[in-house]
């Protein structure tokens, strides 16, 4: 894994790794491994916050030295707001330097109040940009995973897109990257885009003009997959140390209540 986020960066355009306290539920002893592997290879963590005003994941965020704050569903400018004053309460202003804090526009909800989102993000306090969800954003649209890549969640995107480059906002797509979704990128990237991020890789939209862009793309997929079986391995230690005891003490306790 340290070998592949390494390369990454190295040659393939890769800023970080990511993890999620929202719907991958992200326990603190998984975002410390995944700490250890990012300072090793040398990239940054972005971390989605379990919602707007998490305030108990930004300190875990803040003490851990994550570089992306993402906060997940936020569909309304309340919502927004609310999520700022959580970063404005946990980061001072200076450390507000060493992170960037987005939000999510994920749903055709959020897209409705994209002007309203917008205008507040780039207040003063505001935030450093958004990333649009496409998975659910398109399931928000009742298009399912197979209307990702269709004409009208592209289309709302390059509008968002056009909207934080107005704004001086940053821009990232998510969403089911991989190389299907090329042209879209591309698309984005015309415009405005700053990042764009598989499941567990972060890559800077630059990475969409280097030559080996598949190959990246295909280690970020087995960048993720050796992490669920890191992942898996890890608990299955956890739940099988204790097994010889636990079958001593069941057979002391099995003589003990004969007696």
């Amino acid at each position: 894994m340290c070998e592949l986020l390494r390369t990454g960066r190295e040659r393939h355009g890769v800023v970080a790794t990511k993890a999620e306290f929202e719907a991958e539920g992200t326990r603190t002893d998984e975002l410390l491994r995944l700490l250890e592997i990012a300072h090793r290879a040398g990239v940054d963590i972005a971390l989605k916050v379990g919602g707007c005003e998490a305030i108990r994941d930004l300190l875990e965020a803040k003490q851990f030295g994550v570089r992306y704050i993402i906060a997940p569903m936020v569909e309304t400018p309340y919502a927004l707001s609310k999520y700022i004053q959580a970063t404005s309460k946990v980061f001072s202003d200076d450390e507000n330097d060493e992170v960037d804090f987005l939000f999510n526009l994920e749903t055709i909800t959020a897209y409705e109040h994209l002007h309203e989102l917008i205008s507040i993000a780039s207040g003063s306090p505001g935030c450093h940009g958004m990333v649009f969800g496409r998975v659910d954003f398109s399931g928000s649209l009742g298009l399912g995973r197979q209307g990702i890549e269709s004409q009208e969640v592209t289309s709302r995107a390059e509008i968002a897109a056009a909207a934080c480059k107005s704004a001086g906002l940053d821009f990232v797509v998510g969403g089911a990257v991989s190389i299907d979704a090329l042209n879209n990128l591309k698309r984005f990237n015309s415009i405005h885009l700053t990042r764009f991020e598989t499941r567990k890789v972060v890559f800077e939209a630059e990475a969409l003009n280097r030559d080996a862009l598949e190959e990246a793309l295909k280690d970020a997929v087995h960048f993720e997959l050796l992490w669920l079986l890191n992942k898996r391995d890890y608990y299955g230690f956890i739940h099988k140390e204790d097994e010889t005891r636990i079958e001593m003490l069941e057979a002391r306790w099995h003589v003990l209540d004969q007696e």
